[in-house]
């Protein structure tokens, strides 16, 4: 039986392993590719490697029902080391530079899967909460080291050597995985022959209630206006001249921090405003957000309008996301509550990233200031559904 800081440990650090191909992906990748002179539209076209992190359920009992968890960590980690290395070897456009980032994508999801199956099978319901402290912490650490560090690690030693150090990161986790033997515990998984259960069920419980396609069609479009500006956000850096040091710095790690804060005050206003007043408020704040980019991409505008842009729709962003997970949990039933948040998580996930790889498109075609503007108009009429939501709903409790 491990002690509590026993698990705790080893609960942060799968997390960190977990969260590095996330801000690699999605910070440290863009920003490479843009400094190499690859388009905006195939930028925009790699958020479509994502799709491995929004699927990522179709694969989760294999994991479950073959091998061990750690075999499966310890492989994913194998081939995120080797994806990694290669991506500074191959020349960055065509279809084998998509095929290692989509290697890369397609390792994290099934690392995902293992970490998060071992987290649930190893921690006991009082632990929870120090736990999910720990986790979340801990991922979010990862996300800035391999995002806005290795950004800024690359102004100094170059892109080649700043990838090579991720590389000898995940080869080290690997072995840690192999070598610790409290990773190894014996999974408690039961090994249900029972697809239909597991994935039909909650879907159809769900997709049979009055108003379903309300709600679905919310879930598909809350955050589109945030995810189509999303992935030209770092190009858009690079192009108006910012060094890697300030971007790694400002937008890779300031700007996380901004959206965990977010994320921790929107919680307490979605408790203090009631749910529908949090959507529709931090709602607006997170589409308003989207002007400011635009201001900051004018000609005329400054580097601090650009740093303030960055640091508000970070901010506004974390609020928006704090609302929005808030509505997803109360829209699942709580005899399904898990299977149904997954489902609801998944289908937000896969619209997330199909509007993030429309942002070339339109970056391309309407410059970055016309693009943004774009999105703030793009943000606005999922909001017109939330008045439709709350009378489809059961009222809210009410606050103390």
């Amino acid at each position: 039986m491990l002690s509590f800081y026993r698990k705790m440990v080893l609960v942060g650090l799968l997390y960190l392993a977990e969260g590095l191909p996330f801000g690699f992906v999605y910070v440290s990748l863009p920003v490479y590719l843009r400094t190499r002179g690859v388009n905006l539209v195939e930028i925009g076209l790699l958020s479509l490697a994502g799709l491995s992190w929004s699927l990522k359920p179709l694969w989760a009992p294999l994991v479950d029902r073959y091998g061990r968890k750690y075999h499966w960590m310890a492989g994913a980690l194998l081939f995120l080391a080797l994806a990694v290395s290669l991506l500074t070897l191959v020349p960055p456009a065509g279809r084998l530079y998509f095929l290692l980032v989509f290697l890369c994508t397609l390792s994290s999801a099934t690392l995902d899967i293992s970490v998060d199956g071992y987290t649930i099978e190893l921690v006991e319901e009082d632990e929870l909460g120090p736990a999910n402290g720990v986790r979340v912490s801990a991922y979010r650490v990862a996300m800035i080291a391999s995002g806005g560090g290795l950004v800024a690690l690359s102004h100094f030693l170059g892109f080649a050597p700043a990838f090579l150090a991720l590389t000898l990161v995940f080869l080290a986790l690997c072995a840690v995985v192999l070598l610790w033997p409290d990773l190894h515990l014996p999974s408690k998984t039961r090994k249900s022959s029972s697809i239909i259960k597991q994935y039909i069920e909650p879907l159809k419980d769900f997709l049979n209630r009055e108003h379903a396609w309300v709600f679905l069609l919310f879930v598909l479009t809350f955050k589109i206006g945030d995810a189509t500006m999303g992935s030209m956000i770092y190009p858009f850096w690079v192009d108006r001249g910012f060094s890697r040091l300030e971007i790694g710095l400002i937008s890779g790690t300031l700007g996380t921090v901004a959206t965990i804060l977010g994320s921790l005050i929107g919680g307490g206003l979605v408790r203090r405003l009631g749910l529908f007043r949090a959507l529709w408020m931090l709602g607006m704040s997170q589409s308003v957000s989207n002007l400011g980019y635009a201001y900051a991409a004018l000609p005329s505008s400054g580097k601090y309008a650009v740093y303030a842009a960055s640091l508000v729709e970070s901010f506004t962003g974390g609020l928006g996301t704090a609302a929005f997970l808030a509505f997803l949990m109360r829209l699942c039933r709580k005899d399904m509550s898990a299977s149904q948040y997954a489902l609801l998580s998944t289908l937000f996930s896969l619209s997330f990233t199909l509007a993030r790889a429309t942002g070339g498109y339109g970056a391309q075609a309407l410059g970055y200031a016309g693009f943004f503007f774009l999105t703030f108009w793009i943000s606005l009429p999922p909001l017109l559904l939330i008045p439709v939501i709350k009378r489809c709903l059961p009222p809210e409790p009410d606050r103390p």
